[in-house]
C-alpha cells in the first residue's frame, strides 16, 4: 500500500509551533520524567502526514531507541480490526446483528444471570432477553473481564483464566468455560468492558470456516499491506519489538534518579516475550502487535469510507453504522456503564460497533468533534479518527496500565489546539 506523503502542517490548516509543543510536552512530562520509556506520535490530516515524531527508548535496558519500525503490543486496539472483520461477514449476509448468539454458540443457550453465590455454586435467574450479536460488538452482553475485580463473576473468570490477559487455553475452551459462568447482567441492561470481542473473533472463525487469525490476515492485513501486524512477532523481526513496562513510582528505571517523578518496572522483556511465538489463545480483543505505520494504514481505510488503494474492507454505510452510538436509549458510556475500567470514560462518549463514539464534545470537556471514533490499548496506546476534520491521530508507547496518566486527554487537547483551519 502506497504510504501517504508528508506535508507541512500549515498546508493542511495546522500549526507547526503547536505540534512541536506536543513533542516538548511528551519529552519533558513523560520521557525525561521517567513516566514513559519512549513515545511515537503520528498525525494525519487531509491526506497527508503532518507530524511524525519519535523519542526515548523502545527498550530502556538495551538503550534501543524508538524507531519508525518499532513494533508495539496494541492490546485493545485489536478490537476495531476484529469488529471490522466481523462486519465484513455481516455485509456478505452470513450473520446479522439482531440474531441471538446462542444460534451460533448453542453451548450458551441456557446462560443465566448472576443473583448470588460463588463458583461453581451460583444462583441465577433467566435473562430478560437473549444475548444478541450486537450486544457482543457494543459490550452490552453481560460478559466481563476477570481484571475488573468487581464481582464474584469476575472472580470466576480469573479462576478459569478466561480472557486475553491470561493468554490461557484456546478460543474454544473460552467458549466452553463461559458456558459454566453466569452473566453479570441481562443483555442490553448495562455496558461492561469484557471478552465480548474475543467472542466476536471466535464467531469470525466459525462463520468463515477458517481460523480467525487466517481470516484477518487474508481479508485485512495482507490486502492492505499491513506486513508488521500479527498475533506474534516472527524471529526476523524480534529485534524490533519494544519492551513493555508497568508504571511504578518507585521503579528502578527512571531516567533521572535524582529528580524522580515517574518510574518504570519491566513487565515484558522483548527477548523472552510470549509475543515471540504464535499464541494458543488468539485474542480478537487484545492480541495483536503492530507498527504505527500499519495502524495508520488501517485508520486511513476507515477514514476513507472503508476503502484504501483499491482495497475495500467495508461499504461506507456499514462504517457509518459502526461509528454510530448503539448504547440502548441513546445514552453515553458513564450513564450505562458498570465497568470498573474502560479505555474511554468521559461524559458525552457513546459506543458503536467496536469503537467509542463522541456524541457531544461539550459534555466531554475536551475539544473534539461529534462523530469522532476511537479506542486505546492497555499499554497506553491510543488512536482516534475525526471524519469532520479529516484527521487521524495515533499514539504509541508501552506502559501498563493505560489509566496511569491522563495522556489521552492531553493529546486530544493539544492536537485540536493545533488546528488553525477547522472544516466545520
Amino acid at each position: 500500500m502506497l504510504a501517504p506523503t508528508p506535508a507541512s502542517p500549515e498546508t493542511v490548516g495546522m500549526s507547526k509551533a503547536a505540534l512541536d509543543r506536543i513533542d516538548a510536552h511528551l519529552k519533558q512530562r513523560y520521557v525525561e520524567a521517567g513516566r514513559f520509556p519512549g513515545t511515537q506520535l503520528l498525525i494525519y490530516r487531509r491526506g497527508k502526514i503532518v507530524h511524525a515524531s519519535s523519542q526515548g527508548y523502545a527498550d530502556v535496558e538495551r538503550k534501543v531507541p524508538v524507531a519508525d519500525d518499532t513494533i508495539y503490543r496494541i492490546y485493545s486496539m485489536t478490537k476495531p480490526l476484529t469488529s471490522v472483520a466481523f462486519m465484513m461477514l455481516v455485509e456478505e449476509g452470513k450473520i446479522a446483528l439482531d440474531e441471538p448468539v446462542a444460534k451460533y454458540i448453542p453451548e450458551w443457550k441456557n446462560l443465566g444471570v448472576f443473583v448470588a453465590g460463588t463458583a461453581p455454586a451460583f444462583m441465577t435467574r433467566p435473562p430478560a432477553r437473549p444475548m444478541l450479536i450486537v450486544d457482543l460488538l457494543r459490550h452490552t452482553s453481560g460478559l466481563t473481564y476477570g481484571f475488573q475485580q468487581r464481582s464474584n463473576v469476575d472472580a470466576a473468570y480469573r479462576d478459569a483464566k478466561i480472557g486475553a490477559v491470561e493468554k490461557a487455553g484456546t478460543l474454544q475452551s473460552m467458549i466452553d468455560d463461559l458456558a459454566r459462568i453466569p452473566l453479570e447482567f441481562s443483555p442490553g441492561e448495562a455496558w461492561n468492558y469484557s471478552v465480548s470481542t474475543d467472542v466476536i473473533g471466535y464467531l469470525v472463525g466459525k462463520i468463515a470456516d477458517m481460523p480467525f487469525e487466517q481470516f484477518l490476515k487474508e481479508r485485512i492485513l495482507d490486502p492492505l499491506g499491513m506486513t508488521d501486524t500479527g498475533f506474534h512477532v516472527p524471529a526476523a523481526k524480534a529485534h524490533r519489538l519494544a519492551a513493555c513496562y508497568s508504571a511504578d513510582p518507585g521503579g528502578a528505571l527512571s531516567f533521572h534518579a535524582a529528580d524522580r517523578k515517574g518510574g518504570l518496572t519491566l513487565q515484558d522483556d522483548p527477548a523472552t516475550s510470549s509475543f515471540l511465538s504464535p499464541p494458543a489463545f488468539v485474542s480478537g480483543g487484545g492480541g495483536l502487535c503492530a507498527t504505527t505505520a500499519d495502524y495508520l494504514t488501517f485508520c486511513r481505510a476507515l477514514l476513507n469510507g472503508g476503502e484504501l488503494g483499491g482495497v475495500r474492507l467495508l461499504g461506507p454505510k456499514t462504517l457509518k453504522l459502526m461509528t454510530s452510538n448503539h448504547l440502548p436509549g441513546g445514552v453515553d458510556l458513564p450513564t450505562l456503564s458498570r465497568s470498573m475500567f474502560a479505555e474511554a470514560a468521559y461524559n458525552g462518549i457513546g459506543f458503536g460497533l467496536g469503537f467509542s463514539v463522541t456524541m457531544d464534545p461539550a459534555k466531554t470537556l475536551i475539544a473534539g468533534s461529534a462523530g469522532e471514533y476511537a479506542w486505546g490499548g492497555a499499554a497506553s496506546t491510543a488512536f482516534w479518527i475525526d471524519p469532520a476534520e479529516d484527521l487521524i491521530t495515533i499514539f504509541m508507547t508501552q506502559v501498563l496500565p493505560s489509566s496511569a496518566y491522563p495522556i489521552r486527554r492531553e493529546l486530544r487537547t493539544m492536537v485540536y489546539a493545533a488546528i488553525t483551519e477547522s472544516n466545520v
